[in-house]
């Protein structure tokens, strides 16, 4: 698959680049959202998604579909960051999906040629050449599990009968979903992938609408605060610039209260750098001579 350490904090960065900060607890529905529990998969038991990434429109829902697309075809409308599993009589199950590099790199149409359980992951060869120290461990391919950047579920997009390298598969990074990241391709919360591949099939088509079709059926989208795709309108426009400026206090505060602990830090270890070398001096001990407790010395 061509896709803001210890193994895991290396999965996660490999996770954030390989699809698609995370969003504040703000506005997060009451705990325990239905359909985001903690699912037992085979040998894999794949966490409940926390709430706090389930606000707006996160959670899948079916809904209301004015496009022209023919029922069961996959459409991903990476501006909006939604995917829509179209139905019968104008309806469609819509998902959230987060969106990479690659994501944004396909247009037009496709089909799904292979679909795959808990998909193993290979980083390109250019991908270990540029970035040694998150891939090089695992230029032999990654096996499928909870830590794979893949997910429980991939779908694989084909044209031609040629594979275009666009996935759409779940994560291992909640936080990202909504968001657009540096690198990868479509990716949806595990148990929502768990869902879209039951009901979709090899030979599914796919259509990646273009930023004009999507401008057409869904209007123009912003970043929120958080870099979330929301409705660009004037109330998240002024909410966005009402978050940026609640995040900088927020971020300023905590630099001052990290100054002044350090601050606090500093003259107490000064204090008790002179009393040691006071104790020193009464019982004799030149200054180079006298000791540093370990405790102070670390």
């Amino acid at each position: 698959m061509i896709f803001s350490a210890p193994r895991f904090l290396s999965l996660l960065a490999i996770s954030a680049l390989a699809a698609c900060a995370a969003p504040p607890a703000a506005e997060a529905p009451p705990a325990g959202v239905p359909g985001y529990e903690a699912v037992d998969d085979g040998k894999f038991h794949i966490p409940a998604v926390a709430p706090k990434y389930l606000i707006e429109d996160h959670r899948r829902a079916d809904v209301e579909y004015t496009g022209k697309d023919a029922p069961g075809t996959i459409v991903v409308d990476v501006y909006a960051r939604k995917l829509y599993h179209v139905q019968e009589d104008g309806r469609a199950r819509r998902y959230a999906i987060a969106v990479g590099r690659e994501g944004t790199s396909f247009r037009g149409n496709g089909y799904i040629a292979r679909k795959a359980e808990w998909p193993s992951w290979t980083p390109t060869a250019n991908m270990v050449r540029t970035r040694p120290d998150l891939y090089a461990a695992y230029a032999g391919g990654l096996p499928g599990g909870l830590e794979n950047p893949l997910g429980s579920r991939a779908l694989y997009l084909y044209r031609g009968g040629r594979d275009t390298m666009f996935r759409i598969h779940g994560t291992i990074d909640n936080g990202s979903v909504g968001l657009a990241t540096s690198a990868g391709c479509i990716r949806l919360f595990n148990q929502d992938v768990l869902e879209l591949y039951e009901n979709v099939g090899t030979g599914t088509k796919v259509k990646v609408r273009t930023l004009a079709e999507s401008l057409e059926i869904e209007g123009p989208y912003m970043d929120d605060a958080w870099g979330r795709a929301v409705p660009e309108t004037p109330e998240n426009i002024a909410k966005k610039a009402a978050d940026l400026e609640a995040i900088a206090a927020a971020e300023a505060e905590a630099a001052a209260a990290k100054e002044k602990a350090e601050e606090k830090a500093r003259i107490a270890a000064e204090k008790a750098d002179a009393k040691r070398l006071r104790q020193c001096k009464r019982q004799g001990v030149a200054a180079e001579d006298c000791p540093v407790p370990e405790a102070v010395a670390g």
